[in-house]
């Protein structure tokens, strides 16, 4: 059964997934240092460290919500950066931030679909994308669409939410994910499903391996996983074939 936000919609995943993001993207930023204790700082820096070597000039970021990855990714000293979301609210607090810190000219945001992106076949040297896969309506078909755009010899770099294995973090993280996060999520954002849905989508997502084996089913290469603080965020990098 698929995991939507709004269990008493008839509306498409994709629908309530851009209607959640509205709905919470004022509080988005707070509510995602605060309920990671502010690792997920960390876990971006990672994340982009990964790409040095390849030195990427044109990068794409999907699903950039409020742009914190585009950011993170300057770091590259790119030629350009495009973050793309499905949600007008998020892009809105994206850009205000990328105005306050004069960044407006180093990254391009624009709304589109993550599954069906507006750009030719092999620009981009790298994409990356942070906390969005999981919320796709076709998985496959989103991952499909990255390796299109990718140029032959590219990276894609995925960070996402894991399900730690080892005694207790386990224990702690589903007590974490299923009791507290909610409530806090629901008091900030005052919407109670979008915090329901996080420890949902997170359970009913394929990480680690399985996560792999679906990379390589699209046609990515030299594909490797990193597991963050004792597997609760992991980062997958794969490569599209020269």
């Amino acid at each position: 059964m698929e995991v939507v936000p709004y269990k008493n919609q008839s509306s498409s995943k994709k629908e309530q997934v851009a209607q959640m993001f509205n709905n919470i993207s004022r509080r988005y930023d707070l509510l995602n240092h605060l309920l990671s204790l502010g690792i997920d700082i960390f876990w971006r820096k990672q994340a982009i460290k990964l790409l040095k070597p390849y030195q990427p000039k044109q990068i794409l970021d999907v699903a950039t919500g409020t742009a914190d990855f585009a950011i993170e990714a300057l770091a590259l000293n790119p030629d350009k950066v495009i973050g793309v979301d499905i949600s007008d609210g998020m892009l809105d607090q994206g850009r205000e931030k990328l105005t306050r810190r004069h960044l407006d000219d180093r990254i391009e945001l624009r709304l589109g679909d993550s599954e069906r992106l507006q750009f030719e076949d092999n620009i981009f040297d790298a994409v990356i994308v942070a906390f969005g896969v999981r919320n796709f309506e076709n998985l496959q078909d989103g991952l499909e669409d990255m390796f299109r755009v990718l140029k032959p010899g590219g990276r894609l770099v995925v960070l996402e939410f894991s399900k730690p294995t080892g005694f207790p973090m386990r224990q702690l993280y589903n007590f974490y994910f299923k009791n507290i996060l909610p409530l806090i999520g629901k008091v900030i954002s005052k919407d109670q499903s979008a915090y329901t849905y996080l420890p949902e989508s997170v359970q009913k997502f394929p990480d680690g391996q399985a996560f792999l084996q679906v990379l390589q089913r699209v046609g990515y290469t030299e594909t490797r996983c990193k597991a963050l603080t004792f597997g609760i965020s992991s980062i997958y990098i794969g490569k599209k074939a020269s």
